[in-house]
């Protein structure tokens, strides 16, 4: 014969009950030093900002070294200045827009999780009042065995 065990309270159950919150502070807490530097030059250099400053130094060298006399160049001749210049734009121009668009996507990924968590308090609160009329419930029935005179036990006993 199995044994019915009887279910928590709702006064119990709230005191086991761990409350939710945001973990954010919590992942940024174990955050080493060297971590809180690079997630600090990530957010300088994955900027709009970064990227012009990038893009104007760029076109200052490449039209220095074309339109300065020669005696000012700072380069050797046109061949190599085209050729370095091509060379380092995918490098030196992507990179600012790849963290741009990562920065963007953290952002995003931040709304999503603190939707979830109120979703989650939302949902924990409705079930929380579904648990309130349940033991409500449980409480009318246990009073209609009263006044009947059946024992809970007896009334579990037969329905087994």
């Amino acid at each position: 014969m199995t044994e019915h065990k009887k279910p928590l309270s709702l006064t119990e159950f709230k005191k086991q009950r761990r409350k939710l919150h945001s973990v954010s502070h919590i992942a940024s807490q174990e955050m080493t030093r060297l971590d809180k530097i690079a997630c600090a030059i990530t957010e300088r250099v994955g900027t709009i900002g970064f990227f012009l400053i990038i893009l104007c130094w760029t076109v200052l060298w490449l039209g220095w070294n074309l339109l300065a006399s020669v005696q000012y160049q700072f380069d050797p001749p046109m061949g190599f200045v085209l050729w370095l210049f091509i060379s380092n734009l995918i490098q030196i121009m992507l990179m600012p827009l790849i963290m741009v668009g990562q920065n963007i996507q953290a952002r995003h990924a931040d709304i999503r999780s603190q939707n979830d968590l109120d979703v989650n308090v939302k949902a924990e609160q409705e079930i929380e009042l579904v648990l309130q009329h349940l033991e409500y419930q449980n409480a009318i029935l246990l009073a209609m065995l009263e006044k009947q005179g059946i024992k809970l036990d007896e009334a579990i006993k037969k329905s087994t």
